[in-house]
């Protein structure tokens, strides 16, 4: 059995009193995965669970060793998620923004700057995002997500609100960055052209829980 590149165990997720997600143990190993599931099934908060982005029980391990709860700073530096719907600080440009990643989680400068013209993002970086499309957000969110030295990438609906020129560069991404070795966990509600990306693993969101087919 490969090494796992992320593995769940014991993860509860509560709103207030109301149980959303309840996974005993789920280990992926490294690959591309899609995450499906009804609409309020759960899926997004799943993915900033694994992000480390809000509280949860129990434990996450990147790689099998780096602990979301004992190596928390380490854990969210091999860890990238684009939000289907970005928000950020209105009074911030995107550069403010990539600066900002580039300098926490680390990468190459010269290959982040020649993403962002093959995104578009060059054009508009040095505006304040309160001006953006929503367009723009989606490739500034992408753009942050390939930041750094990550082990896994998670993309929540990186299929919408991007035209078909951007669409295709994030297509290269994906496979120029998994052949390096980086993982993918990806949800769309948009079926992932098979021609442009293999995927590993489906999992499904569905009573608390996420199983792997």
């Amino acid at each position: 059995m490969p090494e796992p590149v992320i593995a769940l165990r014991e993860v509860k997720k509560n709103y207030q009193d109301v149980n959303i997600l309840d996974i005993a143990r789920l280990e992926l190993p490294a690959g591309i995965y899609w995450l499906q599931g009804e609409n309020g099934a759960g899926k997004t908060t799943c993915m900033k669970v694994m992000a480390g982005l809000i509280p949860f029980k129990g434990e996450i391990l990147l790689q099998d060793n780096v602990s979301s709860r004992q190596h928390p700073v380490q854990f969210r530096r091999l860890i990238n998620y684009a939000e289907a719907e970005p928000f950020y600080p209105s009074f911030l440009t995107g550069r403010d923004l990539l600066e900002l990643y580039l300098r926490t989680k680390g990468g190459d400068p010269e290959q982040i700057r020649a993403i962002s013209e093959k995104l578009g993002v060059h054009v508009f970086v040095n505006n304040p995002v309160s001006s953006y499309s929503s367009g723009m957000l989606k490739k500034l969110s992408l753009l942050l997500a390939f930041t750094g030295n990550p082990a896994l990438i998670l993309l929540d609906e990186p299929l919408i609100t991007i035209d078909t020129r951007a669409l295709a560069v994030l297509y290269d991404l994906i496979r120029e960055y998994n052949a390096k070795g980086v993982s993918f966990i990806i949800t769309s509600h948009q079926p992932l052209d098979a021609e442009e990306v293999t995927i590993t693993g489906t999992l499904k969101v569905a009573h608390k829980n996420i199983t792997l087919n």
